[in-house]
């Protein structure tokens, strides 16, 4: 699938760069598989070429998925963000970080994905399974 490249100005005088899909989807979360593999799949080309004419040797890959994550855009895009050390882009960085607890509640979080992935698994296999069964059946 064919892909838009936009080259934005950031508020922060911070340029990057977006992929984004000609065909609309309002969000990550709607939008096809195939789609964002081929999006993701220009991530290298284009994250090189940022890096290279802004002089940078980092970056940051983000999408924001939903107003509360701050998605104001509701057209799928992945933002390619140039970054050099000890920029502080966002105010976080400069707090230390804590290494992660891996107490009850993070357990039982991961184990209801965990329950979670297993029954989308389940599902999308019996589907799978029933297509074949009507095809191999005809």
């Amino acid at each position: 699938m064919p892909m838009r490249f936009g080259y934005v100005s950031f508020v922060l005088w911070v340029r990057h760069s977006l992929i984004i899909p000609k065909c609309h989807f309002p969000s990550l979360d709607a939008t096809p598989p195939s789609i964002i593999g081929a999006m993701c799949s220009k991530v290298p080309l284009i994250s090189n070429a940022v890096m290279k004419a802004t002089g940078c040797d980092s970056f940051n890959m983000l999408v924001n998925n939903g107003a509360a994550a701050g998605q104001v855009i509701y057209h799928t895009h992945i933002h390619i963000i140039p970054r050099k050390a000890h920029d502080c882009l966002w105010r976080s960085e400069s707090i230390r970080r804590c290494p992660l607890k891996l107490d009850q509640e993070a357990s039982q979080l991961a184990n209801q994905i965990r329950q979670s992935l297993i029954c989308v698994n389940n599902y999308e296999d019996s589907s799978k399974a029933q297509a074949l069964s009507t095809l191999v059946g005809n």
